[in-house]
């Protein structure tokens, strides 16, 4: 069964309301907080790689790898989380053209960035991540990990990279269940409702802040009390009872992904 993790504001981790659901946090925030506590579910962060790549083009304004492997250790002994992302290199063509590199050096840094972290402190819960951009790309990175001793099919969780913002396609239904097929256990970075329906069932986990963009939409925001609330709010980009409905609706097209094999077998014997 997919693990789904809802992406969360720092300050939810704590929440009553949450208890028990998989969250998913920017490093960008998080870092920012200065006392911790147990998150009250699961939760993994991510890097925010792209945000990195996109506003700079490098990695050189976010933290270096000893800070971030700080950050990291800190977020491991203090909330307690399944894992964390590398500062991974995007692979998207419009990041591509702005950091001015190859696919490829994308690719050597991304696995860099594990090894690095991983040589810093061993027990550090990271995940590799595979990046590219073609299926070819992917499937090289692959032999590149194994190259540096790295068997993704034997890592708890590998992150995706480089998919989300393309996963209404074909060619990225296709990309999933060509990496999925290799038996390695696959993480899917902001995948919305319509991708995880599609492709849902080829990953271990994945996880979504969109609710907060559709939220932004919803102008008439609900009365929603409750610890730490601030009551009646404008609209439902930052609101728990906004983010869990939708929520439900996330784990719905999970469902819905998971039982399309087994309808399309039964409409083949049908006809």
């Amino acid at each position: 069964m997919t693990r789904f993790y809802l992406g969360v504001p720092p300050g939810w981790l704590k929440r009553p309301e949450f208890t028990g659901i998989p969250m998913f946090v920017s490093n960008r925030p998080l870092s920012k907080v200065k006392t911790l506590e147990a998150a009250v579910g699961p939760t993994a962060v991510d890097s925010a790689g792209f945000s990195e790549l996109d506003e700079h083009g490098t990695w050189d304004h976010g933290p270096n790898p000893r800070q971030y492997a700080a950050q990291v250790a800190r977020y491991r002994d203090e909330i307690g989380i399944d894992w964390a992302a590398p500062q991974d290199w995007m692979c998207e063509p419009w990041i591509i053209q702005k950091t001015g590199l190859t696919v490829l050096e994308h690719q050597r840094r991304t696995i860099g960035s594990y090894l690095d972290l991983k040589a810093i402190d061993s027990n550090l819960p990271i995940a590799p991540v595979l990046q590219g951009w073609e299926i070819p790309e992917y499937e090289r990175h692959i032999s590149m990990y194994e190259a540096a001793g790295i068997d993704l099919r034997t890592q708890p969780i590998v992150g995706i990279g480089s998919v989300c913002r393309r996963q209404g396609t074909r060619e990225a239904a296709d990309l999933v269940r060509r990496i999925a097929d290799y038996g390695i256990p696959l993480h899917g970075f902001g995948f919305k409702i319509d991708g995880l329906r599609a492709v849902g069932d080829r990953f271990t986990s994945a996880d979504s802040m969109a609710w907060a963009y559709a939220g932004r939409r919803e102008e008439q925001g609900c009365d929603y009390r409750s610890p730490g609330s601030r009551g009646p709010h404008k609209n439902e980009a930052n609101c728990p009872r906004y983010a869990l409905e939708w929520r439900q609706k996330a784990l719905a097209a999970l469902r819905v992904s998971r039982n399309a094999p087994r309808q399309l077998a039964l409409d083949l014997t049908a006809a």
